[in-house]
Order: structure tokens, then sequence, then C-alpha cells
């Protein structure tokens, strides 16, 4: 009877060590996704090139590079051209990330879902836009 006794806390301390190096696992992966989301950037273009935006890692805009082409363009019209480039922008970085969720966590984890929903609602692709 003693046996057996000692086979269960063996068996639950074996249980007890695998569940801790599966946590401290995905704990790595988590860290290492976040590293690599911080250096991730998005860029598109509109106007033929006029236009060029670059977001950084939070969708933040980091560049905005206008020529002379724009000039062509009336104010509110520019606006929503410069608007729209950054969304495409945010979208591509959206992409990105959902890319490296797949290489570090897997999105069928608790981390990847809640990374990739978080994205996905901030910086859904443009709807009625093709991905220039």
């Amino acid at each position: 009877m003693e046996v057996s006794r000692v086979d269960g806390v063996n068996a639950a301390e074996d249980w007890l060590d695998a569940w801790v190096g599966q946590v401290n696992s995905q704990a790595t992966r988590s860290v290492e996704l976040s590293r690599r989301v911080a250096s991730l950037t998005g860029t598109a273009e509109g106007r033929d090139g006029a236009i060029r935006v670059r977001v950084g890692s939070a969708g933040q805009v980091e560049g905005l590079e206008l020529d002379e082409r724009v000039r062509e363009l009336s104010g509110p019209r520019l606006a929503e051209e410069i608007m729209s480039v950054m969304r495409r922008a945010q979208a591509r970085l959206s992409r990105r990330v959902a890319d490296e969720v797949r290489v570090t966590v897997g999105e069928d984890t608790e981390t990847g879902r809640a990374v990739l929903h978080s994205f996905e609602a901030r910086f859904p692709a443009p709807s009625g836009e093709e991905d220039r």
C-alpha cells in the first residue's frame, strides 16, 4: 500500500512539473511575441506613390511622405486619401502581427486569440478598398 501512495505522489509531482514547464514555455513565447511585435511597422502608399505612410507597432503614424502631386487635390480630398493610406498601413501591420502570433504563441492559444482580436478590432482591413 505504501508503494502506491509513493507512486501517486510521484505522478502528481510529474504532472506539476510538466504543467510548470508548459506555463514557463508559454510565458517565454509570449515575451518573444511582445518583442517581435514591438519592432513591427506597417507601410502603404497611395496615388501612385504620391502619399506614403508608415505606422509603428501600436498603429501610430511614424512617417508621412507627400510629393508634389498631392497639390492637385483639394484639402478635404487630400485628408481622405491620407486617412485611407494610413488605414491600409495599419491593416498591413495587423497582418504582420498575425504572422508573428502564428510562429510564436499560436493562433489557438489564449494569448494568440487576444492579440489577434485586439489588432483586428483596432485595424481591420479597409472595406471596399483593394490592398494597394
